[in-house]
């Protein structure tokens, strides 16, 4: 299973962009545990990324790996859309992803 790499863009130390780190952070060592890579950007503090990745709202998270590129916007306080969006579901008899081929 190859590591899940996300990009959370946000725009300053505001309440929005903690819950959506926080709600991130949680989402991802519930589901995907040791499976993945996440960088957070400050757009303030680097905003030719924020530009070069086209960000028009904060917080938005981009899952560049596995494809498909993912974009989801907002402080991602619903997990399950989150999962949704990382082209994942929750499993009812394990809160763990698994591949099972």
């Amino acid at each position: 299973m190859n590591k899940f790499k996300l990009r959370l863009y946000i725009t300053g130390k505001t309440p929005r962009s903690e819950r959506a780190i926080s709600n991130l952070k949680e989402i991802c060592e519930k589901e995907l545990t040791g499976l993945y890579e996440l960088q957070i950007i400050d757009a303030l503090e680097c905003p030719q990324l924020a530009e070069d990745e086209k960000i028009i709202a904060t917080p938005t998270l981009i899952k560049y790996l596995p494809p498909p590129l993912r974009r989801i916007i907002g402080d991602l306080s619903n997990a399950e859309k989150v999962l949704l969006g990382l082209d994942l579901s929750p499993f009812p008899e394990s809160s763990k992803y698994r591949e099972d081929k």
